[in-house]
């Protein structure tokens, strides 16, 4: 094995020169060096048409002079002192099946050969970043736009659109595949009369669930019996539905295999869907409202098996929460550039990764156009004053939240009493309500329409918008009073109940202090607060308690 390694190195060292498919390093420089090489040459392999590239230590790059190197890539340490080669591993996405071998030249000299098969469904990323040799030097492809569609173009043939050799009708829920005539017909009214007469078989080759009859993985993941899942492997046929409780305590659970059809409205039943009463104001809000309107609840899981990259083995994870929150969770990352691009464009992509399942999917009016319902989503959120879907893309995962509730009052009665802000502006004004940050562009526009005002880390509602939109109430609980009105209140308080514990305080004025204050920050007001009046001599502490100072007050 190592003469035919050595002679491998030989092969590649006889290149008059480096190009896309291979790297020459004599020692080892740093991890993220190796990290970005191994993406890059992953993905040109891909480009190339070659099934590997190959990254050599113990070369010199210009001479090509085999001179040995010192690197041991099995006792080298990456950041957090983590052994180096699962550390790249773990930040190679999707995973990689490199493979890192020592080679004894001929001549003695000790070589490592790192051999990198090319990427498949998606480009390498290295800690989310993909990258592409360009001749001798490694890139990020996101510079090289050109070369990043024929990446995509290259795309291996479409998962869901694969047979499963040997599966038949009998490998289908009967169930399921009732309800999949009754939502194609309803998808399709024109074809009302038509679709009775036809067989199984015409019907899924309608329906595009299977093609020429033999039938597809969109077949089996849709209307399978649950012992079908088989046909799938290595995918996981799951989607994992848990209920927390407000501290993040798992209270319960529940996995719904196969047939996803149905599993889709089991998991619906699960979520508790409670009434919604909002605060008594007049006319500006309705009586009441679902937390999760079902609409938002059935695209995002459906969204969640589109596009799902199901090469990746995980599963589909929908995460209740007491406190009225929704988090759906799939693998793979999210193709389109940015959520607000899929907003801002409001047209379909040109790329999905399950095309064959996205199209069943509308066959099956489980989605209705491909695309559209990312924005729609964003639009019903809106229309109940609720914070908006919240996405986050990382590590290969795709997560969105969605929160059945007021957060910020003052937030929701702007948008009652502003309706012409634009979506962008709102999506702006929602960060700011998370306490998360946003562009200075993004900051510079807001605070010109007056709309904010405040640092960042305190922004808050504008007092110009609270008097247009008689907010000052609102205004006054977000940015608060100044403070010697919360110095008088704690001295009231301890004149009125002595010897108070620092507790006591806390409970007595924290839901008094401004909400643009988090809780770290709220409690370092409280003690400023006091050391203030404790320096007026207004007050003093005896052991625990805070006590009147009696000579004073």
């Amino acid at each position: 094995m190592n003469k035919s390694l050595s002679s491998l190195v030989t092969q590649l060292v006889a290149s008059p020169h480096e190009h896309e498919l291979v790297e020459f390093k004599h020692n080892y420089h740093s991890a993220e060096e190796i990290g970005e090489d191994l993406s890059a040459l992953a993905n040109s392999a891909k480009l190339q048409n070659f099934e590997y590239a190959y990254l050599v230590f113990g070369v010199e790059d210009t001479t090509h002079n085999i001179v040995g190197t010192s690197f041991d890539p099995y006792k080298k340490k990456a950041k957090g002192n983590e052994d180096l080669i699962p550390w790249l591993s773990r930040f190679l996405s999707p995973k990689l099946a490199f493979k890192v071998d020592e080679v004894t030249m001929e001549t003695g000299e000790r070589a490592v050969l790192f051999t990198v098969p090319a990427a498949l469904n998606n480009p390498v990323t290295f800690q989310n970043v993909a990258y592409i040799r360009v001749g001798s030097y490694t890139k990020k492809l996101s510079d090289y736009p050109e070369e990043q569609a024929k990446i995509w173009r290259k795309q291996a043939t479409d998962w869901s659109a694969a047979i499963c050799e040997g599966a038949t009708i009998s490998d289908l829920a009967p169930e399921a595949l009732a309800r999949a005539r009754e939502l194609f017909t309803i998808k399709n009214p024109k074809l009302a009369d038509s679709i009775p007469t036809w067989d199984d078989v015409t019907f899924l080759n309608k329906a595009k669930l299977s093609i020429q009859g033999k039938l597809t993985r969109t077949a089996i993941l849709l209307l399978g019996k649950p012992e079908s899942d088989h046909f799938l492997s290595p995918a996981n046929a799951t989607i994992t539905w848990i209920l927390k409780d407000a501290h993040n305590l798992e209270k319960d659970y529940e996995h719904f295999g196969l047939p996803w059809l149905l599993a889709v409205d089991a998991v619906y039943a699960k979520v508790r869907n409670l009434k919604y009463r909002y605060i008594a104001d007049g006319s500006l809000f309705p009586d009441e409202v679902d937390q999760y309107d079902p609409y938002i609840l059935r695209e995002a899981l459906h969204n969640c098996i589109a596009h799902q990259d199901y090469s990746l083995g995980g599963k589909i994870v929908l995460v209740e929460t007491e406190d009225a929150t929704l988090t759906f969770t799939n693998s793979g990352d999210f193709l389109p550039k940015t959520v607000a691009h899929v907003i801002e464009a409001d047209a379909p992509e040109q790329r999905y990764r399950n095309p064959y399942l996205s199209h069943a999917m509308v066959n099956l009016n489980m989605i209705d156009t491909i695309g559209s319902g990312i924005k729609r989503m964003f639009d019903i959120q809106r229309k109940k004053f609720f914070p908006l879907p919240d996405y986050s893309i990382a590590n290969n995962k795709v997560q969105v939240q969605i929160i059945g509730k007021l957060l910020d009052v003052a937030y929701a009665r702007k948008l009652a009493q502003m309706p012409d802000l634009t979506l962008s502006e709102i999506i702006l004004l929602d960060k700011i309500q998370k306490h998360q940050p946003i562009e200075s562009d993004g900051l510079a526009g807001l605070r010109k329409k007056g709309l904010i005002e405040g640092r960042k880390g305190g922004l808050s509602i504008s007092s110009n918008v609270a008097k247009q939109t008689n907010l000052k109430k609102s205004y006054l609980e977000t940015r608060g009073l100044d403070d010697k009105h919360y110095q008088s209140l704690l001295v009231d308080y301890i004149k009125k109940f002595p010897r108070a514990k620092r507790v006591e305080i806390d409970a007595f004025i924290l839901d008094k202090l401004p909400q643009a204050l988090d809780e770290s920050q709220k409690q370092n007001k409280i003690k400023n607060l006091l050391q203030a009046i404790k320096k007026q001599g207004l007050v003093k502490t005896t052991g625990r308690f805070w006590v009147p100072n009696l000579d004073v007050i």
